[in-house]
């Protein structure tokens, strides 16, 4: 007894899951150490060489997010299986006149190079036409403003991937030498080379660069966090070892998924910021029920007794205990998460769903280090955690790791803050309710969008192709709408008059045979192939009936089928994470009060960062400090992304604060002194976990790749609101409002919970 609180006590014949699972640990920490050791490298080792040489990266896609089924989906595909034309790449001269003489003579050397290669099928610029740069042809190829022009190699169609990639690089390595064998007639030419292949690279490669930048910016800087929180580097480096295992164990799994799933680029950031943030979240929680558990037991009388024998009786206990309690949080917060995120596999676009399964697969990871991997350490540290580090020995430092570093004391900071927050409960309940619904009304003009080269950042050189390709060379470029009809050339050229008479439709291109099919290019009055514009013709075209089928595609058509998919599996999705939140926390606490608290509180926290996202993002706030540019809305999937993740890290810092009140309360302690000594001794690690996964999102902000920048800020605000407004104050102050009807529930419910409780 301490403190009025009666401890629940495990012992070493405790025959619970957890219980046995920390002794075992215990008893073979050097082995389990070893296993892992040899996984991490294993792992880091396949994700990177992979299997027959092609690692996690090389398996990557970089494609416009699609909804299966969808009209534009099938439409995209007909233009696929119809089309003949091999892969291209295109080089785009600039700061030089056509009419310059000389200019043909200059590029012959290239032409003729360029035609040696094998697989090249032809090589095409304005001066090799009949009448050069005067011929009607050469329109295409040449600048709007006169000064510049394009060169275009194809190759041929048939080539095997290993041919394709051999031959675009010489041909690349070609293109990029141009500019120089103009020098004699242009000296200021320049000259980018892009195409399709050389953006979805240039995707590639940005993503494995923003990983590297984002851990190289989260771990030290968690690390830091951690040493705050513990006091020393010693305890601090265990959730560390725990998150570095987490990582390359989450990449080896990624590639074997890579097997099964099409695995966008972005999705392998995405997956390992959760995994690295939540195994150290997790071992932040592990190491630190430990540190708690050691010094209780170093300080009983049977903590002294056994300081006189041999052996490491208390470090075994103490690992026992922590398994036993904090080790059970874990793996139920982890429950928790995985259904979260698993719900986006309810979802018909493929991104979803991979994201969806590969970030369970994460998450088994991370909480098999937390359970396995830091109790081994742990119990190969043993007593040294229990003393002060050689940091605590500098004056300095002696005073602000006292301030920080977690200490076993019912009255500190949060139990004050809780205190406080209790003495005026409803006014705190409704200036959060207030704070978080101002913060949610950006949400309200939400746009959504699909894009593509608008994720790669500004300087990119493709991103500068893209750009420049649609401001000077626009008949080159493909119209924003494309509709795929099954009919005759005929009938489709009357029925494109129809199309050209709507509002806000530019031009129509002459329709085209594709196989069996036809293609008529729309172009809306719009340089924006997603914006409002580009979806009300989309609608408009799909609202014509011109007697025989047809499919509307493009970025607009994609965009909106995609909201589709997401409205069509939101409810199923919804469903699933309600209900199993209802039921696990039912099981944790025997309430059916808390879990409809946190479903509520959970809400409101998700609509405040999502509407703080919009603010940022689509209305371009803080565009600068972050240095991104504004696309006009949310990539469509990350609204999604965002829901599941933050939702299931709100779970997390949930079940965390409960399961330690829920202990209090279990104890005997009164419903606002369980509350207040609850927050007191798990709010210090919700808010160092927090700090931590902030920072880790953080860390991937400094990416340069425009997704990843929004996900990783749109969680780091949400966990920023969930562990502050809503955890520090919405909850104690409706808990408290509450009072003993915190933990009703109807009778026949309180007979399945004595029978099915999930408790320590």
């Amino acid at each position: 007894m301490r403190g009025g609180v009666r401890r629940t006590r495990f012992t070493c014949d405790d025959d619970r899951v957890f219980a046995r699972l920390g002794r075992t640990v215990a008893h073979h920490a050097r082995l389990t150490v070893i296993v892992w050791l040899v996984l991490a490298v294993l792992g880091y080792a396949v994700a990177v060489v992979g299997v027959g040489g092609q690692g996690l990266f090389d398996r990557l896609s970089a494609s416009e997010p699609v909804a299966p089924s969808s009209e534009s989906s099938q439409g995209r595909a007909i233009l696929a299986q119809a089309d003949e034309a091999g892969a291209s790449l295109t080089l785009i001269v600039s700061d030089v006149d056509p009419r310059t003489k000389g200019i043909d003579d200059a590029l012959d050397p290239a032409r003729t190079d360029l035609a040696a290669i094998d697989g090249v099928a032809s090589v095409v610029d304005p001066f090799a036409l009949p009448d050069g740069v005067q011929d009607p042809a050469a329109a295409p190829l040449l600048a709007k403003d006169g000064d510049g022009f394009l060169m275009v190699v194809e190759l041929e169609p048939a080539l095997s991937d290993s041919a394709e990639e051999h031959a675009l690089a010489q041909v690349q390595a070609r293109l990029d030498q141009v500019p120089a064998d103009l020098h004699d007639v242009a000296p200021d030419a320049t000259g980018v080379v892009g195409g399709t292949t050389l953006i979805f690279s240039a995707i590639t490669d940005q993503v494995e660069q923003d990983l590297r930048t984002g851990e190289a910016i989260a771990l030290p800087i968690a690390l830091l966090v951690m040493v705050l929180v513990f006091g020393g580097f010693l305890a601090a480096s265990m959730p560390m070892a725990g998150a570095i295992a987490s990582i390359a164990g989450g990449l080896a799994a990624l590639l074997g998924l890579s097997y099964v799933l099409e695995l966008d680029s972005s999705v392998v950031n995405v997956v390992t910021v959760l995994g690295l943030g939540l195994s150290i979240d997790y071992g932040l929680l592990i190491v630190s029920r430990f540190r708690e558990e050691l010094h209780r037991l170093l300080d009983q009388d049977e903590g002294r007794a056994a300081r006189r024998r041999r052996g490491d009786g208390p470090v075994v206990t103490a690992v026992e205990r922590t398994m036993a309690t904090a080790g059970r949080t874990v793996a139920f917060s982890a429950v928790t998460v995985a259904i979260s995120i698993a719900s986006l596999l309810v979802f018909s676009p493929a991104i979803l769903r991979a994201v969806g399964a590969a970030g369970v697969a994460v998450i088994v990871v991370a909480v098999a280090t937390a359970l396995t991997l830091v109790p081994a350490l742990l119990t190969m540290t043993g007593r040294r955690l229990a003393r002060p580090g050689l940091l605590s020995r500098i004056p300095f430092l002696r005073g602000v790791l006292g301030r920080t570093a977690d200490v076993e004391t019912d009255e500190g900071v949060f139990s004050r803050l809780a205190g406080r927050v209790q003495r005026h409960p409803w006014w705190v309940m409704g200036g959060c309710v207030v704070l978080l619904g101002v913060l949610a009304l950006p949400l309200g003009h939400i746009e959504l969008r699909n894009s593509t080269t608008q994720l790669l950042p500004a300087g990119s050189t493709q991103r500068e192709f893209v750009d420049t390709l649609a401001a000077q060379y626009p008949s080159s470029t493909s119209p924003g709408i494309t509709v795929v009809a099954e009919t005759t050339l005929e009938d489709a050229a009357t029925w494109s008059q129809q199309i050209q008479a709507l509002d806000e439709v530019a031009s129509v291109d002459a329709p085209t045979a594709v196989g069996s099919y036809v293609a008529i290019g729309v172009r809306p009055d719009t340089t924006d192939a997603g914006d409002a514009t580009a979806r009300a013709v989309v609608h408009e075209i799909r609202a014509l009936d011109p007697g025989f089928p047809t499919w509307v595609t493009g970025q607009a058509a994609a965009q909106i089928d995609f909201v589709d998919a997401l409205k069509a599996g939101a409810p199923w999705a919804a469903l699933i994470v309600v209900l199993a939140t209802f039921v696990l926390l039912f099981l944790m606490t025997g309430s059916v009060v808390l879990p409809v608290k946190a479903l509520i509180t959970n809400v409101l926290s998700l609509a405040a960062s999502l509407g703080v996202l919009v603010w940022v993002f689509q209305d371009g706030h803080l565009s600068g400090l972050l240095g991104f540019e504004p696309t006009g809305g949310i990539e469509t999937y990350v609204v999604a992304l965002v829901v599941a993740f933050a939702f299931g890290l709100a779970m997390d810092y949930e079940v965390f604060l409960l399961s330690r009140i829920k202990e209090l309360h279990d104890a005997g302690l009164g419903d606002r002194e369980a509350v207040r000594l609850g927050l007191q001794r798990s709010g210090r690690i919700i808010t160092s976990a927090a700090a931590i996964i902030i920072v880790v999102f953080a860390g991937f902000m400094a990416g340069q790749l425009l997704v990843i920048k929004e996900v990783g800020f749109a969680l780091a605000v949400a966990v920023l609101i969930d562990a502050t407004v809503v955890r520090l104050l919405l909850v104690p102050a409706t808990m408290t409002v509450l009072g003993h009807l915190n933990w009703w529930a109807p009778r026949w419910m309180t007979r399945i919970y004595d029978r099915a409780a999930i408790t320590h």
